[in-house]
């Protein structure tokens, strides 16, 4: 096979509630996700001489901190293989967005790479480099929506939750996953906004990282309480740690409308996605 082309989905935390801070440094989560699938990044893999890493976004790190690059180190050990294609990144999910982007593209090489290598690893073996890479990197191995527990690398499927049309509304600034962790044992609920959980289409949305995220970065909070003031909006969340938060949406909402809304009133800088959660 001289080339793969593979994509990368996005993902939602529908809920995500922290459990506790565990004695290695990170936290017990107990959180439900489903993909984004027409949001996705693009891999492809190309045989060549030798291995080679490009991505089509500048901001994006080409070197051994890129997960697409780690995943391929990692696969390579495991695997007892030489790596010598070139894979070119395409990138349509924001970074640091909450999103799951990095994670997603990690996940994605380690299927392709097995699926080139004849099934070399195999299923189990794929989830034990995924979970080594990153919390969320085994859920994106698999296919529909999952519960994830432990810090997020145990992975239950579920049947698929009831679509949902969804806005997805991010500043121009990331956040820090590693901070908004950071920030959760002390934080503290901002006065005036409604952090309860929502129900909606038989699901409970809830974020216990809306707290140390909107403590530090009260943008995001205002965004999510202007999208709750919608009329077009049946709900709205952080995904993750963020910095995306999304609405869910009416039946007769237009979200190309609200979300040219969201840049005239709140920020002009946004980015902007609109689409369904997947089956």
């Amino acid at each position: 096979m001289n080339s793969l082309t593979v994509n990368a989905p996005a993902k939602l935390n529908l809920s995500l509630r922290v459990l506790a801070k565990r004695a290695d440094g990170f936290h017990d989560i107990h959180t439900l996700m489903v993909k984004l699938p027409d949001l996705a990044d693009q891999l492809e893999f190309r045989a060549n001489g030798a291995f080679s890493f490009s991505c089509d976004d500048p901001e994006v790190p080409g070197d051994d901190s890129n997960l697409v690059v780690q995943a391929v180190r990692a696969y390579e050990a495991a695997a007892g293989i030489t790596c010598n294609d070139a894979i070119t990144l395409k990138k349509c999910i924001p970074h640091g967005a909450g999103l799951g982007g990095g994670s997603s593209d990690a996940a994605a090489t380690l299927i392709a790479l097995d699926q080139l290598h004849d099934g070399a690893l195999g299923a189990a073996r794929l989830h034990a480099l995924a979970a080594a890479l990153g919390s969320d990197v085994p859920f994106f191995l698999t296919p529909g929506a999952a519960r994830c527990t432990g810090r997020g690398e145990i992975i239950e499927a579920l049947p698929s939750p009831p679509r949902l049309s969804v806005l997805l509304l991010k500043p121009a600034f990331s956040v820090s996953t590693a901070d908004a962790y950071g920030r959760w044992q002390d934080s503290r609920e901002l006065p005036g906004l409604n952090h309860a959980a929502q129900e909606i289409a038989d699901l409970t949305l809830i974020n216990d990282l809306e707290r140390p995220v909107f403590g530090k970065h009260r943008f995001l909070a205002e965004l999510k309480q202007w999208l709750l003031d919608r009329r077009e909006t049946s709900a709205a969340l952080l995904s993750g740690s963020g910095s995306t938060v999304f609405a869910v949406l009416r039946d007769d909402a237009d979200p190309l409308a609200l979300a040219q809304a969201a840049r005239h009133e709140i920020d002009p800088g946004l980015w902007s996605w609109a689409g369904t959660t997947g089956s």
